[in-house]
């Protein structure tokens, strides 16, 4: 096998490959011998029939196809190796030569790896997030967790109120008419937890159990079914059961019962710990996203088609794995959403461009400054690995190819080089700190104590104020006819 490689524009590139005619022969030889069985010939039993009489048969290229895919298989990732080039797409494949006897020759265009001028990578100013934790979240936290642990109790002697688990039949109505889907009985609900239509289960508190009542609600514009989007509606509904969550006294009892703690107050200094350690983990990931989305802006890479395409298929395939891992298939998801795998890979187009840029700079600051890994770092990560799976690591090391450990490394690679910006991030942040406090300090000097006083107040207030106005998320919008 040879291979040239002619550079096209817009970092594409076309591998020529030239497979010789002997390679050529053993791939028909295996195509005859794969699909003798499948052909009968007058006067032979099946399966028994010459090469040579198929072919007179049939014509000669009756192999060809699958010759020529078991040779592309086999030839084009020594290609890609052999060519010397950083290859970043999936091939378009055009066969140039295939006959019997003489060369196979076949091209494969790709995309090439983009070049980056990078701009200005070091002290990138970005807000530091605050980390620190209320009180009120930390009672949050532990309300969660109250939830978890609460026992529910069915209701009888009042009507619908927030929160509440209803058990509902439900039939909807558009322009007076019942629609396809919009059926549901015994459907189990909690009231409050935005799993229908904005405003469907607010209307349900003061419903009585056994009472029939209306629910008047408007399809969002954008509903995923179209011939509902945006129209009114109204629902007949019905409450056959309430129940409700009775959460659990707040006590060192309750502490020990879902913690290692024996007291309440350990118990809120470890919610209140782990709120910390999480905010941290955020901010640092928030920071890193900043940096980097602002070293992309200031640099210069023009990246080709090809590659923002295989991104693309490649972010939906790992969500089609995503959902074999919860039991659902692609084609079941596609159904159920209304969605096809061509208005997927649009969606995930900008996703797709996100990722592809922030690769390429990381990779360029690496190269930059010089950041590799070292052995004993990259035999760290090794062996931790190994510790996850519960094997030995040389044996790990036996089932991982070449270039699954060479991604390892480079990725290690672009994760310290992600680091150095966020280092050099905060460097520039507490210099800009130390600089906005004692500016703040001169200011608080030449004010009256009073008035620093009401300041100082305001402040606190309208902190809080933020910390309590933080928006909520929008409710989920859920068809009500998946019950049907």
């Amino acid at each position: 096998m040879s291979v040239t490689v002619e550079k096209l524009e817009k970092s594409m590139a076309k591998l020529k490959i030239t497979v010789s005619a002997e390679q050529l022969e053993k791939a028909i030889q295996n195509a005859y011998n794969k699909n003798k069985g499948k052909i009968q010939i007058p006067g032979f039993r099946k399966g028994k029939a010459p090469r040579k009489m198929i072919e007179q048969m049939y014509g000669k290229e009756v192999f060809y196809e699958d010759a020529a895919n078991e040779l592309i298989e086999a030839e084009y990732p020594g290609a890609v190796n052999e060519c010397g080039e950083d290859v970043v797409s999936s091939p378009k494949i055009d066969v140039e030569q295939l006959e019997a006897g003489k060369d196979f020759i076949f091209t494969a265009e790709v995309a090439l790896k983009p070049p980056v001028k990078l701009g200005k990578y070091k002290g990138v100013e970005v807000p530091k997030m605050d980390v620190d934790v209320t009180d009120e979240e930390v009672d949050a936290e532990i309300d969660k967790q109250r939830n978890t642990n609460a026992r529910t109790i069915e209701v009888t002697d009042r009507a619908v109120a927030m929160n509440d688990i209803v058990t509902l039949d439900f039939e909807g109505f558009v322009d007076g008419k019942a629609f396809q889907g919009g059926k549901g009985t015994d459907y189990p609900l909690t009231i409050g937890s935005g799993a229908f239509i904005p405003g469907f289960e607010e209307q349900l508190v003061g419903f009585e159990i056994g009472k029939e009542g209306d629910v008047n609600v408007t399809f969002p514009e954008d509903y995923q079914a179209e011939d509902l989007a945006g129209k009114a509606a109204t629902f007949k509904c019905t409450v056959k059961a309430i129940k409700a969550k009775e959460l659990p006294e707040l006590n060192d009892e309750f502490a020990s019962d879902v913690s290692e703690f024996d007291t309440l107050k350990e118990y809120k200094e470890d919610v209140k710990k782990k709120l910390v350690e999480k905010k941290t983990n955020e901010e640092k990931a928030k920071r890193e996203d900043t940096v980097v989305k602002a070293v992309i802006d200031d640099s210069e890479m023009e990246l080709p088609e090809a590659m923002i395409d295989t991104q693309a298929r490649q972010i939906v395939n790992d969500f089609a794995q995503r959902l074999q891992m919860q039991g659902m298939n692609m084609d079941q998801y596609l159904q159920y959403t209304g969605n096809t795998v061509d208005k997927m890979l649009e969606q995930v187009r900008p996703q797709a461009v996100e990722r592809i840029q922030a690769r390429l700079v990381l990779e360029a600051v690496a190269k930059e400054e010089n950041i590799t890994v070292s052995d004993e770092d990259f035999e760290a990560e090794l062996k931790k690995m190994a510790e996850q799976y519960k094997m030995e690591l040389d044996k790990l090391k036996e089932l991982m190819p070449e270039s699954e450990l060479k991604t390892m490394r480079e990725d290690m690679a672009v994760q310290k080089a992600a680091d150095f910006l966020v280092e050099n991030v905060k460097e520039g942040a507490k210099k800009a700190a130390k600089k906005a406090a004692k500016k703040a300090d001169e200011a608080d000097a030449e004010e009256k104590p009073a008035k620093k006083t009401a300041a100082k107040k305001t402040t606190k207030k309208a902190a809080e104020g933020d910390a309590e106005e933080k928006p909520k998320r929008a409710p989920r919008k859920k068809k009500t006819e998946e019950e049907a």
